[in-house]
């Protein structure tokens, strides 16, 4: 059993009066958290009280941009050239570190959301657009990554910090992307059977699909998301659960991909 593992979680995705998500609770059981950045969730208000109270917990801040897309949440898959998917994570990353600095922090690492995120798991080089674009801005900036599929692939290929990251509340397919949410079991609701999961893949040293199949990787850091109703419960049962099975909660270091 590895000795420590950071715990992230997706967050500051309210926007104006529309609240989603407890943030300020989350902060207090997580090591890192993913800041949306106004496309798909988010605006100026909420990305500097996010920025302040990772700040005030000695949380790791990581941008989290996702396609322009408010209305879906950042969960509809658009089409984009690379040169125009760069500059898209260039300016949430931009509008991140900006903030960040503005509350005495600095962005430590990227990962990317929702659709953009599935459509890099599954192809490299949209990925590899979407890290050197990154890198181009921050050339230390640890890229978080889906584990075991193309986001990784990318990311070792560019020699980059790298994070690799399981989730809590999501099922694998075989191939270590997420099953899609539209399908029943997707989504992980229930606290204790998302600690066990966890617990169970640490063990292995490997992401555990659907099918059972065992997929060996390296896990550093494990994502919850802040916009289900639950994700206090996980949150807070997944760290106790960790920590009584002599797992610390910690930040990742970002090792360079080799």
């Amino acid at each position: 059993m590895q000795a420590s593992v950071d715990l992230n979680a997706d967050m500051s995705e309210s926007f104006g009066p529309w609240t989603m998500g407890d943030d300020a609770t989350l902060l207090e059981v997580v090591s890192s958290a993913n800041i949306a950045c106004g496309f798909h969730a988010g605006d100026p208000d909420v990305m500097a009280r996010s920025m302040a109270g990772a700040v005030a917990r000695d949380v790791g801040i990581g941008a989290h941009p996702g396609f322009a897309d408010l209305q879906g949440f950042g969960r509809r898959r658009i089409d984009l050239g690379h040169e125009t998917l760069g500059n898209l994570v260039r300016y949430q990353l931009g509008a991140a570190q900006a903030m960040a600095r503005a509350a005495g922090g600095k962005v430590r690492h990227l990962k990317l959301h929702g659709a953009l995120a599935n459509m890099a798991s599954e192809d490299a080089e949209l990925a590899r657009a979407a890290y050197t674009a990154a890198l181009s801005v921050d050339p230390e900036i640890i890229v978080m990554v889906l584990a075991g599929t193309a986001q990784e692939v990318a990311a070792r290929d560019l020699g980059a910090r790298m994070a690799c990251e399981i989730f809590a509340d999501r099922a694998y397919n075989d191939d270590c992307t997420l099953v899609d949410r539209r399908q029943p079991g997707a989504v992980i609701h229930d606290a204790a059977l998302a600690s066990a999961r966890i617990l169970e893949m640490i063990r292995a040293g490997a992401i555990i699909a659907e099918s059972g199949k065992h997929i060996a990787t390296r896990i550093d850091t494990i994502c919850l998301h802040g916009d289900t109703p639950e994700a206090v419960e996980i949150a807070r049962g997944l760290r106790a659960e960790l920590e009584a099975a002599g797992v610390a909660v910690a930040r990742f270091s970002g090792a360079r991909a080799g």
